[in-house]
């Protein structure tokens, strides 16, 4: 496991629930507007936690904290990821995951040995666009598909999520997405926020009346779709 971050207690990671956030290292996407790029371009191992180190804290804090986010980065790009997962089961928390949904097959086997109780999979633009919004030229598709086909079985709570930036997403795009996860119980908007440390430069948030704008659009199809942090 490669762990560049460790949060030791968020109320916002993990819906209604207290949780620890654990940050693993590297990405197969290059999004210009990802928030984390010393996780992803920047790779700094000598400031990395070790496996060991995170469990023994969790030990501390059974009973405290109801579970653990495993976010990125891409947390399936970890070899040895399912294994850190049940470890942590094993301890009694529940196990949410933050994924691109590029490793259909891992995410597949890690909800069907019960090792995840919630996903939340970053869905990051209409199909034409998703290239581009992923730093990808011609990316195919074909894997994030199979996961959200996957997750759309409800074998798993989850939701997907869609960060907007104006010079990637359109009203149109966003409505679009929502024909795509048709049937998802949740779907969040959020906006794009800078936080100094990106990939990309020159990006900039939408407005509130664009914003709103998605989320009708994106309710006609989802009922429950929302904005989140604004």
């Amino acid at each position: 496991m490669l762990i560049l971050g460790f949060q030791k207690m968020t109320l916002l990671d993990f819906p209604n629930k207290v949780a620890a956030t654990v940050f693993t290292g590297g990405c197969n996407f290059r999004c210009p507007f990802c928030h984390n790029a010393l996780l992803v371009t920047e790779i700094d191992k000598s400031t990395a936690y070790s496996a060991e180190e995170v469990l023994s804290f969790l030990k501390t804090r059974k009973g405290l904290l109801d579970g653990v986010c495993i976010t990125g980065g891409e947390p399936m790009l970890q070899p040895d990821i399912a294994d850190f997962m049940k470890e942590i089961k094993d301890l009694g928390f529940l196990l949410k995951l933050d994924t691109n949904g590029s490793y259909p097959e891992k995410l597949k086997k890690v909800v069907e040995e019960g090792l995840i109780d919630y996903v939340a999979m970053d869905v990051k633009n209409s199909a034409e666009k998703y290239g581009a919004t992923i730093g990808i030229e011609n990316y195919d598709l074909s894997a994030v598909d199979e996961s959200i086909d996957f997750l759309l079985k409800g074998k798993v709570d989850f939701e997907f999520r869609t960060t907007v930036i104006k010079e990637f997403h359109t009203v149109e795009d966003i409505e679009k997405i929502a024909q795509r996860i048709a049937g998802a119980p949740k779907y969040f908007i959020q906006n794009f926020v800078d936080s100094g440390n990106l990939i990309g430069e020159n990006l900039h948030p939408h407005s509130r009346e664009i914003l709103d704008e998605m989320l009708f659009s994106a309710k006609k199809i989802i009922p429950n779709a929302a904005l989140r942090g604004v």
